[in-house]
Parts: structure tokens; sequence; C-alpha cells
């Protein structure tokens, strides 16, 4: 990725180091395009270096989650087919609200059971799965493999860390980051929601307006304790 930040700008690597070149890619107080609010990287020269470095993850997320995540469609992934992936057993996302409630989380598991005892009895019957996993709901797990420059995932992870994201992609952004910084510290450094990148910078801190969730968050990003 240095290197190919150094063959965009006709550098020498002893007039511009890897963590030099990491830093002016990443920095947002050195690369404005970083402050943008729209994806704008691919049309900026110095940016497509950040398609030279990649990453994969397996994920098991929900299937509202995966729905959301595919919005995404430059970070793909290999999602199974589901009538390929049954389980006679109920296989779920418990949302956190709902594990932090007891009353709420048995009625919750409850509801589960009773549509895999539905969905089974139907295949039992001989309903095609592909009709029968119909009453299967949206909190059914799925597990897929998911790969993306970069570049597209830096776009991925800033608007998915913000505290207005879906509660499972918003954790699975976050868990993506800590893996990056296990294996790459000096990536992970300039990687989080807009209002993180842009203080101290520009204003307005936060890009959301009136969707400002009213915490501070870009103070102490990632150990700010999302409150759902």
């Amino acid at each position: 990725m240095a290197e190919s930040y150094r063959a965009v700008l006709g550098l020498t690597e002893a007039q511009c180091g890897d963590a030099e070149a990491i830093d002016r890619l990443l920095n947002p107080a050195r690369n404005p395009y970083r402050l943008e609010t729209l994806n704008v990287g691919v049309h900026a020269p110095i940016l497509r270096a950040l398609q030279h470095a990649s990453y994969t993850f397996a994920k098991k997320i929900s299937h509202t989650a995966d729905s959301q995540d595919q919005r995404h469609r430059m970070v793909p992934g290999s999602r199974p087919l589901l009538t390929l992936t049954d389980t006679r057993e109920p296989d779920y996302i418990t949302p956190a609200l709902l594990a932090a409630n007891p009353r709420a989380k048995e009625v919750y598991e409850r509801a589960m059971a009773e549509a895999w005892a539905a969905k089974n009895e139907l295949l039992d019957r001989g309903v095609p799965p592909e009709i029968a996993l119909y009453l299967l709901p949206n909190a059914k797990s799925i597990r897929l493999v998911e790969s993306g420059s970069l570049l597209h995932l830096l776009h991925k992870w800033t608007m998915r860390t913000c505290f207005n994201a879906q509660e499972e992609i918003y954790q699975a952004s976050l868990d993506e980051i800590a893996q990056l910084r296990e294996v790459h510290p000096g990536l992970a450094r300039y990687i989080g929601p807009p209002c993180h990148l842009r203080a101290g910078i520009t204003t307005p801190i936060c890009t959301e307006g009136s969707h400002f969730c009213g915490v501070k968050v870009w103070l102490d990003f990632p150990n700010i304790k999302r409150r759902i």
C-alpha cells in the first residue's frame, strides 16, 4: 500500500517511508478526502493505493443484518443458500435489548422455538424447503465469508461505527477493526465514525445533523459504550 502511494506521487522510499505514506493516506488532518461525507475514494488517485490492501472476515450475523450488510456492494461476501444450510434446531441471533431482559428473552426464545417447530413440521410433511423456510424469522443466523479492499472497508467502517448504525453491523464493524488493530495497529489509528475523524479538524463534528446521537463519541472511541 505504501509502495503504491509512492508510485502515484513518484516518490522514493527515502523520500517517503512506509509509516509516512500510511499517515498521509489515513490521517484526516493530512488527507481531506477522509473528511468527505460521500464515498469519493474511487475518484482520488492517491486513495486508490488503498485498493492494494485487502482483508477477509468470517462472520455470523442475523438474516436482517446480512440484508443491511449487502448494501456495501464493494465488500462482497460468499453467502449460503438458506435451503442448503437449514438446521432442525433453532439457530438465531438474540438482540442485546432482549438478552438483557429475562422476561422478554423468554418470550423471544419461545417464539423462535415455535417458528422452528412449525418449519420442521412442514418439511416432515413434504413441503419443499424453499417454501417451508419462509416461516423462519429474520433473526436466523447467517454464516458468511466477506472480503474487501481497505478503501471500501474504510467507507463501511466509517458509516457503520456511527451510533446510528444497525446494532449487529455496528458490533461486527468494531470486531473487524479490533482484528485489524491486532495485525496492523498503525492502520487502525484513523478508523472510526465520522465524528472521530473530524473532531479537532473541521466542523460540524457530527455529520448526522438532527440525527446526532447526543453522545460525544469522539472523546473516547473505540472505548465508548453504546446504549441501545
